[in-house]
């Protein structure tokens, strides 16, 4: 196992070669390139902004994925969906998201932090290229001229590149908001033949939508042959 140093030129190291919690490579930067680069063999960055400037990058061998057709929908949520008390789109507001995600319940007070500005403004050129998206779910609320106006209260964006959807965040400041951004995400993405949402890691919401995990070698083959951006 180990963790390698990566420079200035444009490569990653196997994967399989890295350490069991799937740390594999420190150093590089957040270009664009180096990004499309990294998620079209599965890597992606994760580090803590406060104590570290270089960036470090996970594979894990084992990948938490939720396949669109498989998402788990309860009861309570399909009554939610019926009712439809927020508006829910596409790429409206990602800068809005991904603001948000990185602000909501103070986590950017935490010293885990990991969604600071370089991870913002990378990642915001990579929707500009149409390469990262968003979810938005919307409340409309009463403004002072008597009409009504949209406040973002939910959403997620991610990377979509090929027949993917790698997650990055997400964020609620309404109950359940999170959830409702995640099966507009899975609706999207079996009408445009998107294969699996990537989660990156289990937790209890992915685990309760219906996410499971697949071994690095069968993500890989899902991957490979689409399209460069699929929203």
């Amino acid at each position: 196992m180990a963790v390698y140093l990566l420079d200035d030129e444009l490569w990653f190291p196997n994967p399989c070669l890295g350490e069991s919690d799937g740390l594999v490579a420190v150093g590089g930067d957040l270009s664009v390139q180096r990004l499309a680069l990294a998620y079209s063999n599965g890597f992606f960055p994760w580090f803590s902004y406060k104590y570290s400037s270089e960036p470090h990058w996970y594979c894990p061998m084992k990948r938490y994925v939720i396949f669109p057709d498989e998402i788990h929908v309860s009861h309570s949520m399909k009554q939610l969906l019926r009712r439809q008390p927020y508006e829910l789109t596409v790429n409206q507001d990602f800068e809005g998201v991904i603001q948000r995600c990185s602000t909501a319940q103070n986590r950017n007070e935490e010293d885990g932090a990991w969604l600071g500005p370089d991870i913002i403004k990378a990642y915001t050129a990579l929707h500009r290229l149409g390469l990262a998206a968003s979810v938005e779910v919307w409340q409309h609320v009463p403004d002072e001229a008597g009409g009504q106006s949209r406040k973002l209260v939910g959403g997620l964006y991610g990377v979509c590149m090929r027949n993917a959807f790698f997650g990055e965040s997400m964020f609620s400041l309404v109950p359940n908001a999170s959830k409702l951004a995640l099966i507009h995400l899975a609706g999207v993405l079996r009408s445009c033949g998107g294969r699996f949402i990537d989660c990156q890691f289990e937790t209890s919401l992915f685990r309760s939508m219906g996410g499971r995990h697949i071994p690095y070698d069968e993500y890989m083959r899902l991957l490979e042959g689409g399209s460069e951006s699929l929203l």
